[in-house]
Parts: C-alpha cells; sequence; structure tokens
C-alpha cells in the first residue's frame, strides 16, 4: 500500500507538517509506503484559464498544458492507494500553494481521461490554523469540496488549531491507524 501526503507549507518543522506526519507516521507504522510532497517547494503554476469560455485541455482531453510538476504529481496520485492534503490556514481558506494544484486537478477531472486513477480516491484532508485559529473550520468546509469536486472521496476532513494541535495529533495517529486498515480491507 502507497499514500502520498501533500504539504501546502513549506515549512517541514511547522505545525502543518507536524499535523501531517503525526497521521503519516502511524501510516508507515502499519507498514504503509509514505511519500510526502511540500508543494511550495514544487513548480505548480495556477490555472491559466486557457480559452476564451476559461478551460482548455483539462475540459477537452483531461490534462493540462502548463509544463510543470503537476502532471507527475498527479501520477503520484493515480499510483497511491490514497491521498493526504495538508494545508496552513489563511484567510480561513486553503494555502495558495495548495489551492494552485487542486484547482487544476479539479479541472482534469471534469473529463474521463482525467479522472482515471483519481476518482473515487480516498483522501484525508488536514487544515491547520495559527493565529486565533479560527479559520480551520472554513478552510476544512472548502478543502472538503474541492476534493469532492476533483471526484475524490474525501474520508475526512481535521480542522485544526494552534491551540488544540497537541490533542489533534493524537485525532490524526488515529485517523492513520484508522486509514490503514481501511486501505488492507479487500476490495469488492
Amino acid at each position: 500500500m502507497k499514500v502520498v501526503g501533500i504539504l501546502g507549507s513549506r515549512n517541514p518543522e511547522g505545525q502543518t507538517a507536524r499535523a501531517a506526519d503525526s497521521l503519516l507516521k502511524a501510516l508507515a507504522g502499519r507498514g504503509v509506503e509514505v511519500k510526502r510532497v511540500y508543494l511550495p517547494a514544487m513548480k505548480i503554476e495556477r490555472c491559466r484559464q486557457c480559452d476564451e469560455a476559461g478551460w482548455g485541455l483539462c475540459r477537452s482531453e483531461g490534462r493540462c498544458i502548463i509544463e510543470d510538476d503537476f502532471a507527475a504529481l498527479v501520477a503520484q496520485i493515480r499510483s497511491a492507494d490514497a491521498a493526504i492534503f495538508a494545508t496552513p490556514v489563511y484567510f480561513g481558506d486553503l494555502s495558495e500553494s495548495i489551492r494552485a494544484f487542486l484547482d487544476r486537478l479539479r479541472r482534469i477531472a471534469r473529463h474521463a481521461d482525467g479522472k482515471k486513477g483519481i476518482e473515487g480516491k480516498a483522501a484525508i484532508g488536514i487544515c491547520v490554523a495559527g493565529g486565533g485559529g479560527g479559520g480551520a473550520p472554513s478552510c476544512a468546509v472548502s478543502l472538503d469540496k474541492v476534493l469532492s469536486q476533483a471526484t475524490m472521496d474525501p474520508l475526512d476532513v481535521v480542522p485544526v488549531r494552534r491551540q488544540n494541535l497537541e490533542m489533534k495529533l493524537g485525532v490524526l495517529r488515529v485517523t492513520g491507524d484508522w486509514l490503514a486498515q481501511q486501505l488492507a480491507k479487500p476490495k469488492g
């Protein structure tokens, strides 16, 4: 079994990374192969809305015309059994890097070829708010919505705030154990 963890934070020591690592380490402890990807370190452009209608090859062919790291990351998701999306919360919403990636992912998923290996893929979301922490719930709603629009199966989206991070690390460990059990079940 393989899971890819996609982090919309550039700080591998920060709160978002700690939260994601809690879940990913639980998966690894159950024998799941885990890969972490830090989106801000990758070249992922925002959608260009290629034609006058605001679409492009994403709608007609299920792929994006932009030549950057997007296609390679989509291939990693397709080859994984599940994907974890962890984002810091900015202005009550997703980080700019994860937003750019997910906006393009949901566009290619409008086409049958773009959905291949994405549709129904198990996904877990983690939204980590610093500051007052009040934006975590609205970010969780946004992440759930965009993952669903990308035809994935968001099994859970966990809002975390700076003030409850230590408690949520335990919740995320349990979530990782649970996900490993779900992935181990025979499909059918």
